[in-house]
């Protein structure tokens, strides 16, 4: 059942440009007929012209919008000056009201370019059925899907403009929940290495779990690809790092290792390089971002540990990269435990517990319980010193030194940090990152 109208007045053709109030009445005639109740949510998007006033501008609309009592308090006109700023306002009504199920009515011409600007800023959470504007009157066509049509292929410069809008849009928005902020180790030298780990403050996402800094985009995520890299660009200038040599983990929650420079595996939850100027990162919302740093040899890396992950060994895995590909010493490796969720809150079902069990009993808690409580940094810790990392080369704030502020609980700190175990299925992602200086 569709849960919103979109009527795109933006860039009318001319033919239909002298009765916008006629077709846009029978749009909404149609709207408030055709759909069941309660009537969906109904949103106008018009181009609002440089130095033009908002209010004019809606007031020569009001005519034909009066009279619809059932649409009245479902009906929003948004102006903008261009078509990505209208699309972003209309997609955070959308996200306040978590709906994902949207009819879009606009002129045929507008179609493929419509379709351009909603691949950059959906993702496949939402759905989209589009409807000609002057066949809109009819019930019938606006109630049927359309359908399925040869795509056109817009011209590549068409497109690099819209992605070109896109990006200056998203640049000019404010950012949200305070600055950006990045937790540094003491462990890893600062003359050889840039690294940290990212908190969820200084960035553009709105949605309450996203919100602001989300670093990880998916097709079962309201934040679109787009968002997410203007996040990651303010990260990259408050860093100092360059965007465009960042490279990030593939998760799969195992322990294969990636060397860049060589081929790159489908997925991994390891990378390491020797190479200056070049970022590499492991994201985390529970699961543990672990940064790697020899500074005799100067190389590092970056592991995504959660607790699968953890148990078939991936932090020792990145190590045994490290020493292979660069002639590291086990033992001038410095390990940094990022933020993630504390055996404070983490749970697992017993059968999976039995296994840290095994690494350590004291990695579980309330061992006899049907989800007792697991510490996968302490698990983390043992099976590093196991293969030959010293216990002073390896940072883990909970154990070590508290001051230091960098491997806090995501789980207990809703302010600070994202965690899947609290948020649930639309969680957002921090990360900690490494690069050689050059």
């Amino acid at each position: 059942m569709v849960e919103a109208v979109l009527i795109d007045l933006f860039s009318l053709p001319a033919n239909l440009q002298n009765d916008i109030q006629g077709l846009l009445r029978n749009t909404l005639e149609t709207v408030e007929k055709c759909f069941s109740i309660p009537a969906p949510f109904v949103y106008v998007m018009c181009c609002k012209r440089q130095g033009s006033e908002r209010n004019g501008e809606q007031e020569s609309l009001l005519p034909a919008l009066t009279d619809f009592q059932s649409l009245k308090k479902r009906l929003e006109v948004v102006h903008a000056l261009t078509t990505a700023a209208a699309l972003y306002t209309i997609k955070q009504r959308l996200d306040e009201k978590d709906l994902s199920i949207i009819k879009v009515i606009l002129p045929t011409l507008r179609k493929d370019l419509m379709k351009v600007y909603i691949d950059h800023l959906f993702t496949a959470v939402y759905h989209f059925e589009f409807e000609d504007l002057q066949l809109a009157s009819d019930c019938e066509n606006l109630q049927i899907a359309e359908p399925q049509s040869e795509e056109q292929t817009l011209p590549t410069q068409d497109v690099a403009l819209i992605r070109s809008e896109i990006q200056m849009y998203l640049e000019s928005l404010p950012s949200l929940k305070g600055e950006l902020t990045i937790l540094r180790s003491s462990l890893i030298p600062d003359a050889i290495f840039l690294h940290g780990f990212t908190t969820r403050t200084g960035g553009i996402s709105y949605i309450p779990s996203l919100s602001s800094c989300n670093l990880f985009s998916s097709c079962k995520r309201r934040d679109p690809q787009v968002v997410v890299k203007e996040n990651l660009r303010r990260l990259a200038n408050a860093a100092g790092f360059n965007p465009d040599t960042f490279h990030r983990v593939k998760i799969d929650h195992a322990n294969a290792v990636c060397v860049m420079g060589k081929t790159e595996p489908d997925s991994y939850d390891g990378i390491v390089t020797n190479q200056k100027g070049v970022t590499i990162a492991a994201p985390g919302a529970d699961c543990i971002p672990v940064l790697f740093a020899d500074p005799v040899r100067k190389a590092c890396g970056a592991a995504h540990s959660g607790w699968k992950g953890t148990l078939l060994g991936v932090s020792m895995a990145t190590v045994n990269a490290m020493v292979s590909e660069y002639g590291c010493n086990v033992k001038d490796i410095l390990v940094v435990l990022g933020p993630s969720v504390g055996p404070c809150c983490y749970k697992l079902p017993h059968e999976s517990a039995k296994e840290f069990h095994r690494i350590d009993p004291k990695c579980v808690r309330l061992f006899d319980s049907a989800s007792p409580y697991i510490d996968i940094r302490r698990a983390t810790r043992i099976l590093l010193e196991r293969g030959g990392i010293l216990p002073e080369n390896i940072q883990d704030d909970s154990v070590t030194d508290q001051n230091q502020n960098i491997t806090f609980c995501t789980a207990c700190h809703p302010d600070k940090f994202y965690s899947h175990f609290r948020d649930g299925t639309n969680f957002g992602t921090q990360i900690g990152f490494i690069s050689i200086k050059d």
